[in-house]
């Protein structure tokens, strides 16, 4: 059992850390043209990924990726003690359908785009408090299947605004525990270990609901802008840190447009990121070959960009100390039809390097 205490108004911290024991990445075409592309674990040419329907894609894309982390591990389904999932679509259907037949306990859940740091958070909570050995962290979005659900049929060929965003289809997994993942072995699939190194997740910081009153579903970054600057504010007063104690802050999927609204937020409270703030919708596709506008969003945008990109890179050495911020936009198609405003949520996670 890990010791753990409530720092400030909104987080809890880790005594003894949390380790990320495997990850494991899934994307489309798309996303394996743009920057990271070599980064992921598997890229699939089809977007259907073999299936009939857009939804039942998802899920195919999602087990696969909770499958792949699992067997990283050196795992079997059997030895997951909890499986914390989550998808963009009404009643998470791509993560009951996707997880069904794995046998896991499972909570679903929805945070928007901020659903892979939602699943962090509470997986890192169980497994601190001894309520698991293994626990799975997974989540997905699909672009054809976002677009169904909250705004056009894709056969409309409406015009998108250059402040939206393009839904990543892509899944991102991680096995949480209370030992550090086993030495990577030749010829094996690798965990997430270097070495004597290893990543572990040390904090957290819970997110609240924050509205400023947006209506724009086309503009998903201004409605999160405003929350993910609460949650990086409320996190360094609550563990009395400074950015400079941050190698890189990433949010989820502002992209071009919330980006530059998170840093006036914070420069209004004379907080400056901007040396150390990175975005994973702007990360994962090319601006000038990819026609994204402001970048990429989604529930499989942070998942996949950390599972690919970040956590190896930390283990690597490029980092000792990152805050995870995954961002949403809590917006329904019954609300948003009704004219309801969208607010957002972010929560953070501090993932750090650390020696065994």
């Amino acid at each position: 059992m890990t010791r753990q205490y409530t720092t400030g108004n909104a987080s809890i911290s880790f005594e003894t850390p949390v380790f990320i024991q495997s990850c494991a990445s899934i994307v489309s075409q798309k996303e394996g043209e743009g920057p990271l592309g070599s980064c992921f674990d598997s890229v699939s040419s089809d977007p259907l990924f073999g299936t009939d329907t857009w939804e039942a894609a998802e899920s195919t894309m999602q087990k696969k990726a909770a499958a792949l982390a699992i067997e990283k591990a050196g795992l079997d389904f059997s030895q997951i003690r909890l499986l914390f999932a989550g998808d963009l679509l009404a009643q998470t259907v791509a993560s009951s359908f996707g997880t069904a037949d794995l046998g896991i306990p499972f909570y679903g859940l929805f945070g928007a785009c901020s659903t892979m740091g939602e699943s962090l958070s509470l997986a890192a909570l169980c497994t601190a408090a001894g309520y698991g050995q293994h626990i799975l962290c997974a989540t997905s979005s699909h672009f054809a299947s976002a677009e169904k659900e909250f705004r056009f049929p894709l056969g409309y060929g409406n015009q998108r605004p250059l402040s939206a965003t393009w839904t990543v289809t892509g899944a991102g997994a991680c096995i949480l525990g209370c030992n550090p993942p086993a030495r990577p072995v030749p010829g094996e699939l690798s965990t997430l270990r270097n070495q004597d190194t290893c990543a572990v997740i040390t904090g957290i910081t819970t997110g609240r609901l924050t509205d400023f009153g947006l209506k724009d579903s086309f503009n998903m970054g201004g409605c999160m802008a405003p929350a993910a600057c609460s949650t990086i504010s409320e996190h360094l007063k609550d563990f009395h840190r400074t950015v400079s104690d941050y190698d890189a802050i990433f949010t989820g999927d502002l992209g071009m447009v919330g980006q530059k609204i998170l840093l006036d937020l914070l420069n209004e409270q004379n907080i400056d990121i901007s040396s150390v703030h990175q975005d994973c919708g702007m990360l994962i596709y090319d601006p000038q070959t990819q026609d994204t506008h402001s970048g990429g969003s989604g529930c499989g945008c942070a998942a996949s960009v950390l599972a690919g990109y970040i956590l190896p890179e930390l283990i690597a050495g490029k980092w000792n100390r990152i805050l995870f911020v995954p961002t949403g936009a809590l917006l329904s198609k019954v609300s948003f039809n009704e004219g309801d405003t969208i607010p957002g949520i972010a929560h953070a996670v501090v993932i750090e390097r650390r020696e065994l």
